[in-house]
């Protein structure tokens, strides 16, 4: 587990963001941080939001004041599709693993913490996260993964999405009952797989009746590869309310290029959202390759990106690292560093539901400083980083490079090399 510890679980703590964050706690002062637009300036924080943002040394401290000179200050990204039941489990497999994971729930929660507070780390303040029902283990993921939400209470919001492997038939009856018993327990999102399912139509229909039944937006898995078969699906889901996301469809990049447009254009015109998954497949997807970005895109599609599996059997090196998206988005889909940034922030937030957030007064405190003076530096080395929820400063990661002396520098009794960090208070001056 990480150094820093979430704090027990309360149940009777609040789970508003603004009864949570006390109007009273001093204020929160960022100095000389840089802005993505290259503007130097001072951000004041207070009661969980903006309260002002002033040039650089021109805001007073009624409390803590943060130097962030050397760190670009960006709205946090958030994680909008993440597996935290299976999270940390890749280990488990191979001839030198001690067995299977456990699938006790004091285990699952145990990791599902871990992976949360991991994802934080890297900046996602907030997480959308699948959790399998059903099955031989009933609601169990989904109450430990609800245990972690109450941990994690004040460091970052989990979103459970409830998700059922069948849904239509005989077999898919006790699930179609446990879905409706998920939502009641506290699931955020109504999800599944229509693809693995006998019946997708049937499937979807069934997830879409319940969502509407409670008032609850959609996140289903399916790679799209079948056009008819998401013609109907995006039919269904057209105006539903508060909204239906798709991931990580990368099906559609292997469609013949006018299909995929036709496609495209249908998801637009029903209001969907596609989450794709730069950084690779996840539990239920086939595929390797991303959904095709600029083509949903120039259609009109919310196109948002997470980051799938963490270190699980369907990415065992998988990172959870929101910037990473952002930088491969950059890299390989060909968007410039601004627009590939926004898909895992504000395009995220959106998908969520979660209100805007941007570097002015008024809007929540939701923030995350890398080291870095422009966006594209920041994306191809974020290292440092600090990471500011509901107006505190929840995570900080703190990278330091050093360089030996060449051995033709000492021979020659010349000073070494630069050196990246901060300097050691009690280590004498260097020659």
């Amino acid at each position: 587990m990480p150094d820093s510890q979430p704090r027990r679980p309360d149940d009777n703590a609040p789970d508003s963001a603004d009864e949570a964050t006390t109007a009273d706690s001093p204020a929160l002062v960022l100095g000389g941080a840089l802005l993505a637009d290259g503007r130097a300036v001072d951000v004041r924080l207070s009661g969980g939001r903006i309260e002002a943002v002033g040039t650089a040394g021109s805001l007073t401290a009624r409390g803590p004041r943060i130097d962030l000179r050397g760190y670009l200050l960006l709205p946090a990204p958030a994680e909008p599709h993440a597996h935290s039941d299976t999270a940390l489990t890749a280990d488990s497999l191979g001839p030198d693993s001690p067995g299977p994971a456990s699938l006790r729930a004091e285990d699952i929660q145990r990791r599902a913490t871990e992976a949360a507070l991991l994802q934080l780390g890297h900046g996602a303040t907030a997480l959308r996260t699948h959790v399998r029902v059903g099955d031989v283990q009933g609601l169990a993921p989904l109450k430990a993964v609800l245990q972690t939400r109450r941990a994690l209470r004040g460091l970052a919001d989990v979103l459970p999405v409830a998700v059922p492997r069948l849904l239509t038939g005989v077999a898919g009856a006790d699930s179609l009952a446990m879905l409706r018993d998920a939502v009641k327990m506290g699931a955020a999102v109504v999800g599944g797989c229509p693809d693995l399912d006998p019946d997708p139509t049937g499937y979807t229909e069934a997830v879409l009746e319940i969502a509407a039944e409670h008032g609850c937006p959609v996140d289903l898995h399916t790679d799209a590869d079948d056009p008819a078969r998401l013609a109907r699906l995006a039919a269904m889901a057209a105006g539903l309310r508060p909204g239906v996301a798709l991931g990580p469809c990368a099906g559609l990049a292997h469609l013949p290029l006018d299909t995929a447009a036709r496609a495209a254009e249908r998801l637009a015109a029903a209001g969907i959202t596609v989450v794709c998954l730069p950084q690779g497949g996840c539990s239920g997807s086939e595929r390797r390759t991303t959904a095709p970005v600029r083509l949903l895109r120039s259609a009109g599609v919310h196109v948002t990106a997470g980051s799938g599996a963490l270190r699980d059997t369907a990415n065992p090196v998988g990172r959870g690292d929101p910037l990473e998206a952002a930088y491969l988005l950059a890299s390989q889909a060909g968007l410039r560093a601004e627009q590939a940034y926004a898909l895992v922030s504000a395009g995220a937030r959106a998908a969520l539901g979660l209100p805007d957030v941007r570097v002015e007064a008024g809007f929540p405190a939701e923030l995350l400083a890398v080291r870095g003076e422009r966006l594209s530096a920041a994306l191809s080395l974020a290292y440092s980083r600090i990471v500011i929820h509901r107006g505190r400063i929840v995570a900080r990661t703190s990278a330091v490079r050093e360089y030996c002396d060449s051995d033709a520098e000492a021979e020659a009794g010349l000073g070494g090399l630069p050196r990246q960090g901060r300097p050691d208070p009690g280590a004498g001056p260097r020659n």
